[in-house]
C-alpha cells in the first residue's frame, strides 16, 4: 500500500508498506529500521521480536523521541516490560502497534511536529 504526504515534506515519513517492507521516502527497506523525522537507522537492531532484549531500547531511548511507536509486524505483540525499563527511565512513551498503523501514526505525527520515532521488526 502507498501512503501519501502531507505537511511533512523534506523529513522522513513512510511511504509504502508491505508483505515485509516498509518504504521511507520512496526507498524500500527490508530489514529492522528506526525512522525519525530527520534520521534513518537500518537494521537498529539485529533481534527478532523473540529476540530483543534491553540493549535495544536503550538505544531507541537514546534517540531522545517524545513518543516511540514499536511496529511489531503484521501481528500486534507486546515486549516483556522489563525490556522497557531504559524508555521509562527517560520519561518516552511507547504505543505498540501493528506495522502498518505504526506507519500511519508516525505519518500523522510527523505532520503535526511532535518528536516521533517508528521502531519498526521486520
Amino acid at each position: 500500500m502507498k501512503l501519501h504526504r502531507s505537511d511533512a515534506d523534506g523529513l522522513n515519513t513512510f511511504t509504502g508498506y508491505g508483505e515485509g517492507y516498509v518504504a521511507v521516502n520512496g526507498i524500500q527497506y527490508r530489514g529492522n529500521i528506526a525512522v525519525l523525522p530527520g534520521q534513518l537507522l537500518p537494521e537498529w537492531t539485529a533481534a527478532r521480536f523473540e529476540t530483543l532484549a534491553e540493549a535495544d531500547f536503550v538505544r531507541l531511548a537514546e534517540l531522545q523521541p517524545e513518543i516511540l511507536l514499536l511496529g511489531t509486524g503484521a501481528v500486534l505483540r507486546f515486549p516483556p516490560p522489563a525490556l522497557l525499563q531504559p524508555l521509562m527511565a527517560a520519561r518516552i512513551g511507547l504505543e505498540v502497534m501493528d506495522t502498518q498503523a505504526a506507519c500511519r501514526t508516525y505519518n500523522i505525527l510527523v505532520a503535526e511536529g511532535r518528536r516521533v520515532a517508528a521502531a519498526i521488526l521486520a
